[in-house]
């Protein structure tokens, strides 16, 4: 079976790609767990290991226009976003893992008795990894680098609608110096490829990106297979939390481009925007003329700010949760349509008079649409804030440095941003709570996510 794969902004056909499906998975694995038994990686000295990285990051930036156009072509995003996402993002985070690679976690433990005993942690084995449309490029070096730093093999499974840029990846690391079968990629549909990836009993360990839904259906898998380990980053719905004392030019930027970054397609968008009711008038109308500045088209043509969305069924999903605003009584201050006859845009939408419990307050939309609650207190703006079923990230916009630290410490999300938003570095750990997953990409920690402890007795 082929899978269609079309540039989103003009619905033309890229190409195809085929369906691997249990026994293109089969093969992968069988690969995977022949190259890390002959320790065709995971034997090379640290030093070889860290260079090969190393090359990988140098490749991608050597080949970043290029990588940059085809994200751009495949997901609909602006080239903007696309070189500094996902391109950049993709070298920053392989040269990260490139300088951990080395790290020794191993240490002694004291115990009672004659014996010394020390705790190394080792690689899984082989690896499955399952990455999203949004940042395909930047999520699957996530995955990719910290787990070959550790040792691993890997078979990654990108989003059928964006496979290309993740096989150029491939590539890439096969040309500096990744030992065939250690990287292993696989196309096809989540219920066909994907699941047979989640189900098989020769992979070790499972990486997952992308929806809560998709998310408890591979725990599943995992249970009735081989109980492996997996790890998840799943939905958010993010509160960005603007306080009367905030840096307005400041709190207004990070409002517009934390709501609208990427078309709304950010696991960390902060799609809920509180605002202090003393406020809340004057920074909305602020907050509008930014608004309607953004400029939607071509994402190809560098003025473009908003590009398209990545299909068609995400578009119609968009427009469902606009139309379900207006119906439950929210304002419709801007945008709310479909712009053009061609292609997947939606203009940027702004709500205003939203109740906690709408739907486009509660359930992640994955799109340019941002409802705007006030509030009058601290206590009714931490309660806001967690009163979704997620925690993946959270803002907080004020000059009370004291403030600040109370909202960071009882706000229930994985990530807090203090006057800024959707700030990433490969070295801060990344992740979140309640429906939002569990397990964290980047950082020290991703190290500890792709390597499990063994414990070495010795008699004295």
């Amino acid at each position: 079976m082929t899978i269609p794969v079309e540039n989103p902004a003009t619905e033309e056909l890229l190409g195809e790609i085929a369906d691997a499906g249990e026994q293109g998975v089969n093969d992968a694995v069988a690969a995977a767990r022949s190259a890390f038994n002959s320790r065709l990686w995971m034997g090379k000295n640290p030093s070889e290991r860290q260079a090969i990285l190393w090359r990988a990051a140098d490749l991608i930036d050597a080949h970043r226009e290029d990588l940059a156009l085809l994200v751009t072509l495949e997901t609909g995003k602006t080239l903007k976003d696309a070189r500094g996402g996902d391109v950049s993002g993709a070298a920053d985070a392989f040269r990260y893992f490139a300088g951990l690679s080395r790290n020794s976690n191993g240490q002694s433990v004291g115990v009672d008795g004659p014996f010394s005993v020390r705790a190394d942690r080792e690689p899984f084995g082989v690896v499955g990894a399952i990455t999203p449309w949004n940042y395909p490029l930047c999520i699957a070096a996530w995955k990719l680098a910290p787990a070959l730093a550790c040792g691993n093999s890997v078979v990654l499974k990108p989003s059928e609608l964006t496979p290309f840029s993740t096989l150029r990846l491939g590539q890439l690391l096969a040309e500096a110096g990744v030992p065939a079968g250690t990287v292993n990629i696989v196309n096809g549909y989540g219920d066909s490829t994907g699941d047979a990836l989640a189900r098989h009993n020769d992979v070790d360990k499972l990486t997952f990106t992308g929806s809560t839904r998709t998310g408890r259906r591979l725990m599943v898998a995992s249970a009735e297979s081989n109980l492996k380990p997996v790890s998840l980053e799943l939905g958010g719905k993010s509160a960005n939390i603007v306080f009367a004392d905030a840096d307005r030019k400041a709190a207004v930027r990070g409002a517009l481009w934390g709501a609208f970054t990427n078309q709304g397609q950010i696991c960390t968008a902060g799609s809920r925007l509180l605002v202090e009711s003393s406020i809340h008038d004057e920074f909305l109308e602020w907050l509008l003329r930014r608004v309607r500045s953004l400029k939607i088209g071509d994402p190809r043509q560098d003025d473009v700010t908003i590009g398209s969305l990545v299909s068609k069924k995400q578009m119609e999903r968009v427009l469902s949760y606009i139309h379900s605003g207006k119906e439950e009584g929210a304002t419709l201050l801007c945008g709310g349509h479909r712009e053009g006859g061609v292609g997947c845009f939606v203009q940027p939408t702004v709500f205003s008079n939203v109740k906690p419990e709408m739907k486009i307050a509660q359930e992640e939309i994955f799109g340019p649409v941002l409802s705007v609650l006030r509030f009058a207190t601290e206590e009714e703006a931490l309660w806001l804030a967690n009163s979704t079923p997620y925690g993946l990230a959270a803002g907080v916009w004020t000059a009370d440095a004291t403030r600040a630290a109370r909202m960071a410490n009882k706000l229930r999300a994985g990530t807090v941003w203090i006057n800024c938003y959707n700030e990433f570095d490969p070295a801060a750990p990344f992740g979140g709570v309640k429906l939002s997953g569990f397990g964290r990409d980047l950082g020290q920690a991703a190290l500890d996510q792709y390597t499990t402890v063994k414990s070495t007795w010795t008699a004295q």
